[in-house]
């Protein structure tokens, strides 16, 4: 018990000698920033500071010559006895190493970044596929179930195991050791740590959850520099933490009716999962929006194609003329293969038509390749996640989980065919007897 409480003790201080800097400056120290990346810069000062005295230069130059512009100088920041710096939508093109210094007059600090390049693009189209919640132990559990196993040694091998590279990256949140499916994805999205249920965004001080100090996303770089297509697709609610986070900006993950908002405005061109209660108007059945906006018929009025059915997204996605495809097929999150194909439970008998993540996936590769300039395909199973708690999932849900892995990988993109894309698999864990964290305030997922 000694040695729990000393480990606390260690942990809490290291945190909250992170914290107890004079200023706070976002992007925070030691963040890795890609070259030519739009950022918003801002510094929280401690009290009310006295803009004749801040002093911001990064590698000894004045700030604003650095970007280009001036920051906004908020005396009262928020209504409260706090001043701050906040600079919108600026990038830094020469790679190389920052020092940015911060000082009122009385305090100052000092931090680092770090820019970097990524050298010529080598490959057309990429794929990510996350697994979420998926730990090193679902994956033995899996290669046990699916292959069998006697004397220490498997049957066989997952797909994911044939995986040429492999590497394990920390997750740990920008506020906390341990991570949400929000800004761990936010991380794989942007190359950014942000706090817990925030996603796109630094999480500053203010109450606004959509205020906060923005970075630009994988999903908005590919389409501003490359033109490249974009999908997203999963078996959860769409605007879920993980999908999400390719695009959008805010600190509170449950914002879904300003997460749908933020999907018509980047417009990726597959958008496929469940979740559809949010883009239906209050006045509609099923729906879960706090306004009467249609975000079914405003997407359908820019140009998309609409399905709500695994039929209808088959049909769509067989069409040559089809380059825009929403296909959203529950209300909330999709059913699990088990539910669809053997026990008929969930919302299999109001949707009985939900097609699968493999379909899915298929689906999507058929609508994106029709763009010259290639695509970035963001692919979640979210019912690794979903699977963990519901006895009646357990090992058989696990099994046809993987069977679907096995699927995409293979069926869909044809396991000759995987040296024609850029493949990316990332599981996040939530494994049984793992500390847990529950913020369902300021951050959180409540109401």
């Amino acid at each position: 018990m000694r040695g729990v409480l000393a480990a606390a003790a260690g942990l809490a201080m290291s945190l909250a000698a992170s914290n107890g800097s004079a200023q706070t400056v976002y992007p925070i120290d030691r963040a890795d920033i890609l070259s030519d990346t739009r950022f918003d810069f801002k510094v929280e000062f401690a009290g009310l500071a006295d803009p004749a005295k801040i002093s911001v230069t990064i590698n000894g130059k004045d700030y604003a010559q650095v970007f280009g512009k001036a920051a906004t100088f908020l005396e009262r920041e928020a209504g409260k006895d706090q001043s701050a710096l906040l600079l919108r939508d600026v990038s830094l093109r020469e790679p190389g190493s920052y020092t940015i210094r911060v000082s009122d007059g009385a305090q100052s600090r000092e931090l680092h970044w770090n820019v970097y390049d990524t050298g010529a693009r080598k490959a057309k189209n990429v794929i990510l596929f996350i697994g979420d919640g998926m730990s090193l132990a679902h994956r033995v559990a899996a290669r046990v179930l699916a292959k069998g196993i006697a004397e220490g040694k498997a049957f066989g091998k997952l797909a994911i195991d044939d995986m040429p590279q492999m590497a394990l990256v920390a997750t740990a949140g920008s506020d906390s050791i341990i991570t949400d499916s929000a800004n761990s994805a936010s991380a794989y999205a942007t190359g950014h740590k942000s706090a817990v249920n925030a996603m796109g965004v630094y999480a500053d001080r203010t109450p606004d959850p959509l205020d906060d100090p923005k970075v630009e996303t994988i999903t908005s770089l590919v389409k501003r520099r490359l033109d490249m297509a974009v999908g997203i697709v999963t078996n959860t609610e769409i605007e879920d933490a993980t999908p999400a986070a390719m695009l959008a900006h805010t600190r509170r993950r449950a914002e879904y009716d300003r997460i749908v908002e933020q999907f018509f405005a980047a417009k990726p061109d597959v958008i496929m999962g469940g979740g559809r209660a949010n883009f239906l108007p209050k006045s509609a059945q099923g729906s879960k929006r706090r306004d009467e906006a249609d975000f079914v018929g405003q997407f359908r009025d820019a140009g998309y194609s609409v399905a709500s059915t695994g039929a209808e997204m088959t049909s769509l996605a067989d069409d040559p003329k089809i380059t825009k495809l929403l296909g959203l097929f529950t209300l909330g999150n999709m059913d699990g293969a088990l539910d669809r194909k053997f026990l008929k439970g969930g919302t299999v008998g109001k949707f009985p038509d939900q097609p699968d993540l493999t379909e899915e996936v298929g689906a999507a590769l058929k609508v994106l390749s029709r763009n010259d300039a290639g695509f970035f395909l963001m692919v979640e199973s979210g019912m690794i996640d979903k699977i963990h708690a519901p006895p009646r999932h357990g090992a058989r849900g696990l099994r046809h989980h993987h069977a679907r892995q096995r699927r995409q990988a293979c069926a869909r993109l044809g396991c000759g065919a995987w040296r024609r894309y850029a493949h990316s698999g990332a599981g996040r864990s939530h494994a049984p007897g793992r500390l847990g964290r529950d913020d369902r305030g300021r951050h959180g997922r409540g109401p």
